[in-house]
């Protein structure tokens, strides 16, 4: 299986399938009004989470007796994630130029759907994969700020709250989404913080089948990465031919 068709344990874990924010919004505001409604919570989210440019996602999450850990750092241009699951285990850098791959024998096979030669192929080397490339665009995409957009959920069908103190006010946005045929139905409650910035700190979603948590934190960091050594690297072709 190509990588670009992988089954991904990543951020869209947070999502289920959430859509991008209904288009045609104006993004014009960091924070939402003094009266706030899911749509001016939703514009006033994605304004600030790009404003800020970077962030640090802990997501934790659960399938029937199988458990999975995903730490991914974003940011405008580079990103990395960290994938683990048993003794499965994946680990991805994207740079403006390249992206990296790597992982343990049963990470490859299992996450990211290589066949057993490619998994061969690769052995415990960095896979670089170039930018002009569909593989780079697919991964990029997952782990820069494109991203933010599908982690927020469409505007109808999600239902506004807040909770805390006022002068400790939170938004929650709770929405379903619907089964299909490879995910269950799944509820999902995200907490966010108000203010001069609207941002996410915390998602729960649970389902029929499993569930995870994830946490959001150091909002505008900015996210260095490291290329490989050369010594330790192979192409994207010599694997995928």
């Amino acid at each position: 299986m190509s990588i670009t068709l992988r089954h991904r344990i990543q951020l869209t874990t947070l999502a289920l399938g959430a859509t991008i924010l209904a288009a045609g919004a104006p993004l014009t505001v960091g924070a939402a009004t003094n009266s706030p409604t899911t749509i001016t919570v939703l514009n006033a989210a994605k304004a600030s989470m790009l404003k800020a440019g970077g962030v640090h996602v802990v997501v934790a999450s659960r399938a029937g007796t199988s458990t999975s850990h995903v730490v991914v750092d974003i940011g405008p241009t580079s990103g990395m994630e960290t994938i683990m699951s048993g003794k499965k285990f994946v680990s991805i850098i994207v740079t403006p130029t390249y992206a990296y791959l790597k992982g343990s024998p049963t990470g490859l096979t299992g996450i990211m759907g290589f066949t057993a030669a490619q998994q061969k192929k690769l052995g415990d080397h960095s896979m670089s994969i170039k930018s002009s490339t569909a593989p780079y665009a697919n991964l990029k995409a997952n782990l820069t700020t494109p991203i933010f957009a599908s982690m927020l959920p469409a505007v109808t069908g999600t239902k506004l709250s807040t909770t805390g103190s006022l002068s400790n006010l939170k938004y929650q946005l709770v929405w379903t989404t619907a089964a299909t045929a490879t995910a269950p139905k799944a509820k999902s409650v995200m907490t966010l913080s108000s203010g001069k910035s609207t941002l996410p700190e915390s998602q729960v979603i649970t389902s029929a089948v499993g569930g995870g948590s994830s946490t959001f934190s150091r909002w505008g960091e900015r996210v260095k990465v490291f290329a490989p050594s050369s010594s330790s690297i192979v192409t994207y072709k010599s694997v995928f031919g």
